[in-house]
């Protein structure tokens, strides 16, 4: 590993129209977080590293988000997309200011490049090389550049496509676009950089001939296809997706937890299980979930914004919504709806209820059918029901309310008042009984049928 100082330059002037979105195309997501944010986060892992973003005029959008993410890099801008040797060159002042770094390109629209990568690339100039080239062998090479090496495997050029000759374009390995330098001074090199091919644009990989040229070597680092897969379209960033969700589910795998049709469960970059847990099939992940040893997390549940404790059993067909805090042992059951509320130690809510701004103590029982009234329209208020509490079926709780511990609740009951502890609270009508008028109502009925069938 490196231990010279790096400078990452993130190239984020695209503007992806082939995504038919408004949104800059950088900022679209893979895991719940930017691909940008991907970039950025594997950047600022690295020990000594320093950040440049590019970005085109107006870009307001992505410069906050990278600024986000990492508070410390410098934002510049490209005046007109020429070209990525032009991008390169547009943080001209902070490539003089390091001139005794490592000089690292990147691009915000390849999310999934790892650090270990990266490291890879920067062995290879620690090996002697003035430039390294991240090169891959995709299925199908139509469409990149291509890598042309000379007969002691040392990197000659790159040629892009549209300026390949036949023979060139039948070489598998190609170029990524990911490229490392050790230059004493990179900008004077990328001045030399012409224009002259089929786009009349500032090609990068023209350095790689003219650093040749200076008498410095140019080495390629071949990695998997995965890692520089670059996202332009929504199909693309759909693979991109499956890339990182494959990844992370292997990751916590080996980490010890159990997942029974892995391809089922869906994580966001933020996703925190502990060992043990278990994850049955079609559970999704959403933003700020923690989950502690030994839980078990049962099929179809949608998950975001929460914590569930140690032992804890989920599901099936449970919701949590952010601010759900779920206890050690907690059971939540099918079709119970968490937000905004803690269930303590042994907690039970097992069928068909609504559990929302509240807290629920240790060891109590929500029966099915339970709702947490917690809006009136304008505000949110506070459900607090004691430890030991048991609440019957088919129960609405209008907030604020408070129930105390271990009191019961009557299933059917609406309760608007609260509960003191240990007391019995029953708020229903008085049930009335006419004999005989179930018989007398369907003759009425019927008869009433026969003569409009007659008519």
């Amino acid at each position: 590993m490196s231990i010279r100082p790096c400078l990452f330059v993130v190239l984020a002037a695209g503007k992806g129209t082939r995504m038919k979105s408004s949104l800059p195309k950088v900022l679209h997501k893979i895991a719940g977080q930017s691909m940008l944010a991907h970039v950025l986060t594997t950047a600022s892992g690295i020990a000594g590293g320093k950040i440049a973003v590019v970005v085109a005029p107006g870009m307001d959008a992505v410069s906050a988000e990278a600024l986000r993410v990492a508070p410390g890099v410098r934002i510049f801008e490209q005046a007109a997309q020429r070209g990525t040797a032009d991008a390169v060159l547009a943080a001209k002042s902070a490539l003089d200011e390091e001139t005794g770094s490592d000089v690292i390109v990147l691009f915000a629209d390849t999310p999934l490049v790892r650090a270990e990568v990266i490291e890879r690339l920067r062995a290879a100039l620690d090996g002697g090389a003035g430039v390294a080239v991240l090169g891959f062998r995709p299925k199908d090479p139509a469409g990149y550049g291509r890598l042309l090496l000379d007969d002691d495997g040392s990197l000659e050029g790159i040629r892009e496509e549209q300026d390949a000759s036949d023979a060139e374009r039948k070489i598998g390995l190609c170029n990524s676009g990911v490229m490392a330098f050790r230059v004493a001074k990179l900008s004077g090199l990328l001045s030399q950089i012409g224009s002259a091919n089929a786009k009349s644009e500032f090609y990068l990989t023209d350095a790689i001939e003219i650093a040749r040229n200076a008498g410095l070597k140019a080495a390629v680092v071949e990695c998997d296809e995965t890692d520089v897969l670059g996202v332009n379209t929504r199909e693309q960033q759909a693979a991109a997706e499956a890339v990182w969700q494959a990844r992370a589910r292997s990751a916590f795998m080996r980490d010890g937890v159990s997942m029974i049709a892995p391809e089922t469960v869906w994580l966001n970059f933020d996703t925190q299980i502990a060992s043990d847990v278990s994850i049955e099939p079609n559970v999704v992940f959403g933003a700020g979930v923690k989950v502690e040893e030994g839980a078990q997390i049962l099929g179809f549940c949608h998950i975001e914004g929460a914590t569930i404790g140690k032992g804890a059993r989920i599901g099936p067909f449970a919701r949590f919504r952010p601010g759900a805090r779920i206890g050690a042992k907690v059971h939540i059951g099918n079709f119970v709806e968490v937000k905004n509320t803690t269930l303590e130690e042994g907690a039970k809510a097992n069928h068909l209820s609504y559990l929302g701004d509240g807290i629920v103590g240790a060891g109590a029982n929500i029966g099915a059918g339970t709702i947490f009234c917690n809006y009136d329209g304008y505000n949110k208020t506070k459900t607090e029901i004691g430890e030991g509490a048991f609440i019957g079926s088919n129960t609405s709780l209008v907030a604020p309310i408070k129930i105390g511990a271990g009191a019961y609740i009557g299933s059917g009951s609406v309760i608007t008042k609260d509960v003191s502890p240990g007391a019995l609270a029953i708020e229903r009508n008085t049930q009335e009984e006419r004999p005989g008028w179930a018989e007398k109502f369907r003759a009425v009925m019927s008869r009433r049928k026969a003569a409009a069938q007659r008519k």
